[in-house]
């Protein structure tokens, strides 16, 4: 299953690298890709997962490294 995410307020490339590799280790998450310019997200799961908690996850992990971001679907 694919989500795309909006991630707007990103500061540079690194940070959008940074949570594409903590997303990636997500347990459920089979894929991540970051576009800066695009200010999005294409999460790829397991679709026999719900994508609730996967989303809080991602979440925190934007927060904790781009404290000035907003992540929503």
């Amino acid at each position: 299953m694919k989500r795309y995410i909006k991630i707007e307020d990103l500061c540079c490339a690194n940070c959008a690298a940074k949570i594409e590799k903590a997303v990636n280790q997500l347990e459920d998450v089979t894929k991540c890709t970051v576009s800066f310019m695009a200010e999005k997200m294409l999460v790829e799961y397991d679709e026999s997962k719900d994508f609730g908690p996967i989303f809080e996850e991602i979440k925190k992990i934007c927060k904790r490294i781009e404290p000035e971001a907003t992540v929503s679907l």
